[in-house]
């Protein structure tokens, strides 16, 4: 039986469970792509590279000297530029390709979101009265606000900033999600947080923080998404049954038909 050739993009709970299904089916033959952000990633049952490609041209040569049938990128919501340059280097190599977007977070009753398009604009967005402030916005968005010193950061992320990117004084904490509401709530709490500042990835893993915040009549500055090129899909469910399609697409051609 021929087997499809995909490229995953990932570094996602999505991706995870998307690498677990095409491991499990004969059809396939897949390898993961991290961008090596993170220190100590999953382990995944597929094969798997760690580092850029070079931009989107060496995306493309990267998919043609591995006859690659399949691109699906899940990569993070906010991850514009890989994301970006999956589309173009599908588009050069002529390689099928689809993004695994899961929706983001919609405002519900209660909560006191502030929308703005960038980190400098959240950093703004907290005025310039001093307050107590969690940052939940990984580990390398922090440089705007340095330039609000008032402000005392409780910064989370799963592997720790280097220290010139941390505000002055700020608190560190290492954490992987998901995270419990109860926890979430000790969090703000014990921190005595007064503002919320995140990016809408979207996702149940870190959702519990918006009740949180939600419950405890805290504002939450919410980062919007970057835009994405290319089709969408937003479940694992969708990426999979597009995966399918593709293979039923190239079995005849790889048959000689």
């Amino acid at each position: 039986m021929s087997r499809l050739k995909v490229l995953l993009l990932g570094g996602t709970a999505e991706a995870s469970a998307l690498a677990e299904r095409i491991a499990e089916d004969e059809r396939f033959e897949g390898t993961l792509s991290l961008a090596g952000v993170t220190r100590s990633p999953r382990a995944s049952p597929l094969a798997m590279r760690t580092g850029g490609f070079g931009g989107a041209d060496g995306l493309a040569a990267w998919l043609w000297q591995h006859d690659i049938d399949a691109l699906i990128d899940a990569t993070h919501p906010f991850a514009a530029a890989m994301s970006a340059n999956a589309a173009a280097a599908a588009a050069a190599a002529s390689v099928p390709a689809i993004a695994l977007l899961r929706p983001a977070w919609q405002e519900q009753p209660g909560d006191r979101w502030i929308r703005v398009p960038d980190m400098p604009s959240a950093a703004a967005a907290l005025g310039i009265a001093a307050r107590t402030v969690f940052l939940t916005i990984g580990r390398k968005d922090l440089v705007p606000f340095r330039a609000a010193p008032q402000h005392r950061y409780i910064v989370r992320s799963v592997d720790p900033p280097p220290p010139d990117l941390l505000p002055e004084g700020a608190i560190f904490i290492a954490a992987r999600g998901p995270f419990a509401l109860e926890d979430e709530e000790r969090l703000l709490r014990e921190y005595r947080i007064e503002t919320v500042v995140t990016k809408n990835s979207g996702g149940t893993a870190t959702a519990a923080k918006l009740a949180a915040a939600r419950r405890a009549g805290l504002p939450v500055v919410m980062v919007e998404r970057p835009p994405v090129a290319g089709p969408t899909v937003p479940t694992v469910e969708e990426a999979w049954q597009w995966l399918v399609a593709r293979h039923r697409e190239a079995a005849p051609a790889r048959r000689g038909v």
